[in-house]
């Protein structure tokens, strides 16, 4: 029952075209962040369903991205990204449309969250948030051979300090070492967290 509550309130709530509210809480601390479904609504729906549905159980940061570790790359970013992990898991959803930048607006700004990917259209689980503002991850950026960019569809309110925090935790070649829980993941609603 309370799963369709959610999925009818997730419907509604993109179709009104109001942000929606996630607190993400991990071993670190909590991160809130706001997210826009009348900007990205098909990332946006796919990122609710992974929470409504209980399917990021095993959500974990594990790579760090910043200026001193990828020598080998000419357009540098600094991003944490998390998700499921890089291999196949069973909460996985089919991959997603890819919402580029350039239609959404949704630049990538510091705090931004956008969905990792490697080809436009194979974006599913995985996320990253910016450190600073990092226009090559945009529409038209050098980052991705492509061009395309990537999905940004939120941006984090607060809790950036432990988003800086991770992206300085001890890594080797961009994996950390320890990767950082996310123990739990859900909506905020007038200030009452829904469970």
């Amino acid at each position: 029952m309370l799963k369709k509550i959610l999925t009818n309130l997730a419907i509604l709530t993109i179709c009104l075209g109001k942000t929606v509210m996630i607190k993400m809480e991990t071993d670190l601390g909590p991160i809130q962040i706001e997210l826009f479904p009348d900007k990205a609504p098909i990332t946006v729906s796919n990122f609710l369903q992974y929470i409504d549905e209980t399917r990021y159980g095993d959500l974990h940061f594990y790579r760090v991205v910043h200026m001193g570790n990828q020598p080998d790359n000419e357009v540098k970013i600094e991003v944490i990204q998390g998700g499921l992990g890089f291999d196949k898991h069973l909460m996985e959803l089919p991959p997603i449309a890819h919402e580029t930048t350039d239609k959404s607006g949704i630049k990538h700004e510091d705090g931004s969250i956008s969905m990792a990917r490697l080809e436009p259209g194979t974006a599913s689980s995985e996320i990253f948030i910016c450190i600073n503002d990092q226009p090559e991850l945009d529409f038209g950026g050098k980052r991705n051979p492509d061009g395309q960019g990537f999905a940004a569809f939120g941006k984090v309110v607060s809790g950036m300090d432990i988003v800086r925090q991770i992206q300085m935790m001890l890594s080797k070649e961009q994996m950390l070492v320890k990767s950082v829980n996310i123990k739990s993941i859900k909506r905020i609603i007038k200030n009452n967290e829904l469970k």
